[in-house]
């Protein structure tokens, strides 16, 4: 007799899944390695890392703040503790040219240190709470400005410790700032009382704000983009983007982050490699769910998301685009590093450059080798070449062997002791075809009748199975009344088919009574 299951068999209630594409923008983000703090024990500090920062300059050190020190991590991960804080650390910010390095204080004062000796220059006192923004302008290097819980943001001359400009406007805690890329003058500060506030140092004798807008909940960070036109704040779990041009107008609201977006920053995935290629920026955020996402903010979509183990509190991407590095609440950094493209002329379609490494010669064959009878063996085939492929090994359950074997009780009571309803219903399909279901059904014993009937109990009124087995379990009834009858267990079952078949009815019925309700209703509507 032939042999007619020959693959497992498959529910054909559901539409089979697409898998779906990689697009090269996928690509590229996950080619960021990230090595784990158990192989790399010195990107694990000790508590929380509430900020990062780049170094613009090369070789682009990464500054990292958490507790009460401040870690320099330099390309090859190595390491250099600054422990110059009597309280927690904030806000790392380098100078436009590298050599300095601000951070800001629980203790309400700005620590500013030479990168290359790793000493404190300066001390700027002025605050009277702790102060969590502390940031360089975009190329001006004799300036700084600040923001605290005290609800002040500061305009500072470094040189000579001097405040310069109290700026008042925000009413709670100044969590945030960002300089402009495009005009030293300008700078952006975002607060707990929902607003985000551009200030001018130029005739700022009032201190007071150019522009504002209300984000609507706390705000956690800000940063302008690089046009100088767009800024994008973040808060709670929402990601905005302004039209500073436009006076403060929300162009476009990011909602995919379950739980609140902590810091955002740009970066680039393209770079000037001849030609006409531009660089291409995103906006990446991180939330306290774990997810960094990649915002085409020119596009207005999400292109990629990743998911982390810990919550996430800091995020910074290099200027080079080579790493991009991410800052837990358990004191973890995840570093993404990728190769350095550095041969120009072959792009991929994000716009990076190959790096070119010359083909090593191969070592020549000859027929005296062992090797030389198996050559060809790992060749990749070329367009237009006629594959013969092997056909794969299909691995069976023990209800398709079962089948295969033309066992049919046996393999449909295999299948119900598993308890899947997808299998069931796919090998009483199968059963049908054969017509050997009710065949199978009338050789149960007791004990394999009452796993049965349970099954239908618990399946018969879902409705992607009910078109099978309402009837099925009509016939079952039917044809095993004497033995249903004559037991007691079997018979507590029927009445518990019932029950649910009741309890379906009186949903069904409340369903039409509230449809007799809607249609007028619905009619109407569609007559106005």
């Amino acid at each position: 007799m032939a042999d007619t299951t020959t693959y497992p068999t498959k529910p054909r209630l559901k539409p089979p899944s697409k898998t779906p594409s990689t697009s090269p923008e996928s690509t590229f983000w996950k080619s960021f390695k990230t090595p784990t703090s158990d192989n790399l024990p010195n990107l694990t500090l000790t508590s929380s890392v509430t900020s990062l920062n780049f170094s613009p300059s090369h070789p682009h050190h990464l500054a990292a703040t958490h507790g009460a020190s401040l870690t320099l991590f330099s390309p090859s991960l190595t390491t250099s503790n600054i422990h110059s804080f009597k309280d927690s650390s904030f806000s790392a910010s380098f100078r436009s040219d590298g050599l300095l390095l601000a951070a800001a204080s629980a203790s309400a004062n700005i620590h500013v240190f030479d990168t290359k000796t790793r000493h404190q220059l300066r001390l700027l006192k002025s605050h009277s709470r702790p102060v969590r923004v502390s940031k360089f302008p975009y190329s001006d290097k004799l300036h700084l400005f600040s923001g605290g819980d005290d609800s002040v943001v500061k305009y500072w001359d470094v040189a000579t410790e001097t405040r310069l400009i109290d700026f008042i406007g925000h009413k709670d805690y100044v969590r945030a700032g960002c300089a402009s890329p495009v005009d030293d003058h300008l700078f952006v500060s975002g607060s707990y009382d929902h607003t985000v506030r551009v200030w001018d140092v130029r005739g700022s004798g009032s201190g007071k704000s150019v522009m504002g807008f209300d984000h609507g909940k706390p705000v956690e960070d800000v940063v302008v983009l690089p046009s100088g036109g767009l800024v994008a704040t973040a808060g709670g779990n929402v990601v905005k983007i302004w039209d500073v041009i436009a006076g403060g107008k929300c162009v476009y609201t990011l909602d995919g982050h379950n739980k609140t977006v902590t810091s955002i920053c740009v970066g680039k995935v393209g770079k000037r490699g001849g030609g006409d290629v531009s660089e291409e920026y995103r906006l990446l955020s991180v939330s306290l769910d774990g997810y960094m996402k990649v915002f085409d903010y020119a596009n207005m979509k999400v292109t990629f998301s990743m998911r982390f183990p810990s919550p996430l509190v800091s995020v910074a991407y290099s200027p080079d685009c080579s790493r991009r590095a991410i800052g837990t609440s358990n004191g973890t950094i995840y570093m993404g590093k990728r190769k350095k493209k550095v041969e120009e002329g072959v792009k991929d379609v994000v716009g990076n450059v190959f790096e070119y490494r010359e083909e090593p010669k191969k070592r020549v064959l000859k027929p005296s080798f062992f090797r030389y009878f198996h050559r060809g063996q790992s060749e990749k085939p070329r367009e237009g070449d006629y594959l013969v492929l092997r056909q794969k090994r299909v691995k069976l359950t023990e209800h398709d062997k079962l089948l295969k074997k033309f066992r049919h009780k046996e393999a449909f009571v295999s299948v119900l002791r598993k308890k899947n309803p997808d299998n069931v219903v796919a090998v009483m399909e199968e059963l049908v075809a054969r017509k050997r279901l009710f065949k199978s059904v009338s050789n149960l014993d007791i004990e394999e009748l009452e796993i049965l009937l349970m099954f239908l109990q618990k399946y018969t009124t879902l409705p992607r199975f009910s078109g099978l087995l309402m009837p099925f379990a009509n016939k079952v009834i039917e044809m095993r009344a004497e033995d249903i009858r004559a037991n007691g267990s079997l018979m507590v079952q029927i009445r518990n088919i019932k029950r649910s078949i009741q309890e379906e009815l009186r949903i069904q019925q409340s369903l039409l009574e509230l449809q007799g309700v809607i249609s007028p209703l619905m009619r109407i509507a569609g007559r106005n």
